[in-house]
């Protein structure tokens, strides 16, 4: 049996959407589902207890921080990244693909993998895809991503059909590689916003054995219509019966838009990095708590929200950052997680109503207002 699948429960029938049931080692996760991001084996914030109170049952870590500090041998000797963190839920851990993107300058890549100059120390770091599955091994995540080649958008053609191909041969020596039957791993599709080359990359990807497949490489500057384009032009050629991973995305709406589009899981800074800057997600749009406007405003964020930083009042919350206080990011870090997971969850219960169309649409008009002349 894999170590990860998906049982699909309910299709939209007038959208791609989907819901499912990830069954993992450590637990069962239904889908839509949205994963707080732990890059370094804890999400901003937030202890392990109130993330299962604010309802995430997925949480993601990162494979090359969490192998420069403190070290996977460290990690591994210590019970695995789920007892050294506390988290008994499932968790996937990215590859540290990413890291070759957004540290580009300090890395240099080749067919046998990447040399990183470590953003710690200024040491040279080797990470090829059999490195990074050895990391992920150690950490004993119940899903392993694939080292894959990201690169920015928009590129030269040439250069996106090579990190594509690169990222195809790479999977397979992770595939390769691997060794834990009780970890299942995700392949990434490449291919830039070109959808040629993301049905081939998609087609070749399926052809091999991993349990599940993930949407790599957008979200890092294209138009949210070019990315929702990906998505459909990638979609059809991922196996249905497999989880479908869209990964670093996004906002709200990016999260209901990709869901019509058939995509199960989600991963995201957004939510605590926005509300480490006194954002905060609501369900009628997002909120800049250090405005003015909200110094002696006594209402909560949301009156039906049930996480703790809607206990209190928005000219309180708003105080909190003013005077530099902790606790403000700390709350808003909460209540945009719990924000976020109410919306899947709402997203899962449309889909199972067959009324997720209307859904979408409502949530256009929250998000994606029509502009006025």
């Amino acid at each position: 049996m894999p170590a990860v699948t998906i049982q699909l429960i309910a299709e939209d029938p007038n959208t791609q959407a989907r819901a499912g049931l990830l069954t993992t080692p450590h637990g069962e996760v239904p889908t839509p589902a949205f994963m707080p991001v732990g890059t370094q084996a804890t999400v901003k914030g937030v202890t392990v207890d109130q993330l299962k109170q604010l309802g995430a049952s997925m949480i993601l870590g990162n494979t090359y921080h969490l192998g420069l500090r403190p070290g996977h041998e460290l990690i591994r000797s210590l019970g695995g990244l789920h007892r050294f963190s506390g988290w008994d839920g499932p968790i996937l851990t990215d590859s540290g693909g990413f890291q070759i993107f957004s540290l580009a300058q300090l890395t240099k890549i080749t067919e046998h993998g990447a040399t990183f100059q470590s953003h710690i120390d200024g040491r040279a770091i080797e990470l090829t895809p059999e490195h990074s599955i050895d990391i992920q091994e150690s950490l004993g995540s119940d899903v392993a991503m694939v080292l894959d080649h990201v690169i920015a958008l928009p590129n030269e053609p040439a250069v996106i059909e090579d990190a594509m191909e690169r990222s195809i041969r790479w999977a397979k020596r992770c595939l390769e590689h691997a060794s834990r039957e009780d970890q299942a791993r995700f392949a990434i599709v490449q291919g830039g916003l070109d959808p040629e080359l993301r049905r081939q990359c998609a087609q070749e990807m399926s052809k091999e054995d991993f349990e599940g497949f993930a949407i790599g490489g957008l979200s890092v500057g294209e138009p949210p219509a070019e990315m929702y384009k990906t998505i459909e032009a990638t979609i059809p050629y991922l196996p249905k019966a497999k989880p479908r991973y869209l990964m670093g995305v996004g906002t709200p709406i990016d999260l209901v838009e990709a869901i019509a589009r058939g995509v199960d899981m989600f991963d995201c800074v957004m939510p605590t990095r926005n509300g480490r800057n006194a954002l905060a997600f609501t369900a009628t749009g997002s909120m800049k708590l250090r405005n003015a406007k909200f110094r002696e405003d006594a209402r909560p964020l949301e009156e039906d929200c049930p996480c703790p930083a809607c206990r209190h009042s928005r000219a309180y919350i708003r105080h909190l950052f003013v005077a530099g206080e902790m606790l403000g990011p700390i709350l808003l870090s909460i209540h945009n997680l719990t924000f976020y997971q109410r919306l899947v969850r709402e997203a899962r219960t449309h889909i199972q109503a067959g009324t997720y169309s209307a859904f979408l649409d409502q949530q256009r008009q929250i998000w994606n207002p029509p502009q006025s002349d």
